[in-house]
């Protein structure tokens, strides 16, 4: 592995590249990260860079957020394939006809989506600001939150408002289950439990914080708790471990494991700098419309 990092290395100095890599990404390549962390700070943060080329090790709405951020940058996506079970490719047909249904209705995008679903929204949101985004709007108006349900209700209960929740969601943070809280403060007692708002509502019960993957690294941090149930994606154990080298850090469960983030390899990141292949471009008229949504979620404050 020693000599592909090398040649990682030096591709990427010869064409004045960066590696973002997500909190969900193996452990190698967030060792070879120069930034790591949520998708939207991370396209916001190459956007700020002199960079010409962007490696973004993560799934391919990700890439595209990049892209959108810094149209000026190429944008590669080292694992191709990388999609989100978070949606299917249907889902654009989906809310164009939601539009049409609900014509008068507003609609919230989480960053999760396709860019051609963020061109249609009203305004985007993330994990951390999603109940400050909706709290934003007219209350006299209908508010369909795409594509993920849990996020969605995490929402109406800081809001105490009812949205239209699309029934999607992470499959992942989805199947954690109230049984495997309760069976990790059985075997950790002085553990706090940081979870992810895209859990089910009954299983965030059960939680001492819930944020986003970057709320509950910063959590851990200023906390002084010395024991956590981390109850989102695995990856994030190797940030959070890398960050609190004096703390332990328990998963709450060995399911919690996105495949689709596990498949960017040392390899694809190298051959990714070498071809400057595969490329993700977001047409014109679709990134201009998402970068809209963007700044809209930018100018709210919470």
């Amino acid at each position: 592995m020693e000599d592909i990092i090398d040649e990682i290395m030096r591709l990427k100095k010869e064409r004045n590249a960066i590696i973002l890599a997500h909190v969900y990404q193996p452990e190698e390549i967030q060792e070879i990260a120069d930034f790591t962390g949520d998708s939207y700070g991370l396209s916001r943060q190459a956007a700020e860079t002199d960079a010409d080329v962007i490696v973004f090790a993560g799934v391919r709405f990700m890439a595209e957020t990049a892209n959108i951020l810094s149209p000026d940058k190429i944008t590669l996506l080292p694992a191709a394939d990388a999609g989100c079970q978070m949606f299917t490719d249907a889902i654009e047909g989906q809310v164009r006809q939601a539009k049409i249904d609900n014509p008068h209705a507003l609609i919230v995008s989480y960053v999760n989506t396709p860019a051609s679903v963020k061109a249609m929204s009203d305004i985007c949101c993330t994990s951390s600001n999603a109940a400050a985004v909706v709290d934003s709007l007219p209350k006299d108006k209908e508010v369909i939150f795409v594509p993920d349900r849990n996020l969605a209700s995490w929402a109406e209960e800081q809001c105490n408002r009812t949205l239209l929740k699309w029934q999607g969601g992470c499959p992942i943070h989805g199947m954690l289950t109230v049984t495997d809280i309760r069976m990790a403060k059985i075997k950790y007692p002085n553990a706090l439990v940081l979870m992810h708002p895209e859990c089910r509502a009954e299983v965030r019960e059960l939680a001492d914080y819930v944020g986003s993957t970057s709320g509950i690294i910063k959590y851990a941090e200023k906390s002084e708790a010395t024991e956590f149930i981390i109850a989102t994606e695995e990856g994030v154990l190797y940030e959070l471990s890398e960050r609190c080298p004096n703390k332990q850090f328990h998963l709450a469960s060995r399911r919690l494991l996105c495949t689709n983030m596990k498949k960017t390899t040392l390899e694809k990141v190298r051959d990714a700098l070498k071809t400057l292949e595969p490329r993700v471009i977001v047409p014109d008229e679709i990134r201009e419309r998402s970068a809209a949504a963007l700044e809209k979620m930018l100018a709210i404050k919470g």
